[in-house]
């Protein structure tokens, strides 16, 4: 089948490589426009048009997929379907009716469960002990067409967003070309959604991604965890910002919530129930470092802490 795939980040470029070796053809690539980044400031080109301008893909960026100079591109390319992996914006009704097959979305989560932007992050801060991922049917509400092809994936209790959604691309890339096979032998089957079960994703704004300490151990670990890589949980230390890369909840005497106390190979934090230690750390500017060389650096006086 020909195919445009839409996406955007990292995780869907691995996709794009899927397809790329399948037996389908991917005539272009649909992704957002470059974006500002860096001190400078420059325009960037996503991880997605990258990989596409390295094997001589044609590249789509409209500001919205509704433009009629788009919609008459895609047209042209005539595609069978359009897979869709993180791209970042939602597509309308008039671009959803030019492939023959419309489009299909792979989206991490089981669904109905974490609709939205921030599957993963999500699904981590929850707790939740299983994820995984779905190939779908998009149609113009968020994320509720019927499903076409589902896994599952284990969380590790150490994992942290990161690490799953980069399990999740490589499984997830062999589900979408599995389904996308399925639907050129027209042997492909969607079952609705329950009505049941429903959660809603929101991207995790940084202000969502401040640590609040009054909370409980496991609670400080699952959000640190969830917003690892991005967009990085963070505290305050002496008025200056500092993020917080790794916590480990630990046994031992409690401290008040944001408390410090430096022992000789390790920092212990305090929270509103129970113990961490705080095992990562990178200050304003710098790199990430221990959170025993960051103490030995910054030299905590007693009774200081983490706000």
């Amino acid at each position: 089948m020909r195919l445009v795939l839409a996406g955007t980040p990292d995780v869907a470029v691995t996709s794009l490589d899927a397809l790329l070796d399948s037996s389908h053809e991917v005539v272009a690539v649909l992704t957002r426009p470059d974006a500002a980044a860096g001190r400078g400031r420059r325009p960037v080109a996503s991880p997605v048009a990258e990989r596409a301008r390295a094997v001589g893909l044609p590249v789509l960026q409209p500001r919205r997929p509704a433009e009629p100079d788009f919609l008459a591109a895609l047209a042209d390319l005539a595609p069978d379907v359009c897979p869709v992996v993180a791209y970042g914006a939602l597509v309308p009704r008039a671009a959803l009716d030019v492939p023959r097959l419309g489009w299909v979305n792979l989206h991490f989560s089981l669904l109905p469960a974490w609709r939205g932007a921030a599957p993963v992050q999500r699904a981590l801060m929850a707790g939740d002990a299983v994820t995984g991922a779905c190939v779908f049917q998009l149609e113009e509400g968020l994320d509720t067409g019927p499903v076409l092809g589902r896994l599952t994936e284990e969380v590790r209790p150490r994992d942290t967003a990161g690490e799953v959604l980069g399990r999740l691309a490589v499984s997830g890339a062999e589900l979408l070309v599995r389904t996308l096979d399925a639907l050129a032998a027209g042997t492909a089957t969607a079952e609705p959604q329950p009505a049941e079960g429903v959660s809603l994703a929101p991207k995790i704004t940084v202000e969502e991604a401040r640590v609040d300490l009054t909370a409980s151990a496991v609670d400080v670990d699952r959000r640190v965890r969830g917003c690892t890589p991005d967009p990085g949980a963070w505290t305050t230390f002496r008025g200056q910002r500092l993020k917080v890369t790794e916590v480990l909840p630990v046994e031992g005497e409690p401290l008040a919530p944001g408390r410090l106390r430096v022992e000789r190979r390790r920092v212990l934090l305090g929270t509103g129930e129970g113990l961490l230690e705080l095992t990562g750390v990178q200050p304003a500017g710098k790199r990430v470092m221990s959170g025993i060389d960051w103490a030995r650096g910054v030299r905590p006086e007693e009774q200081e802490e983490l706000q």
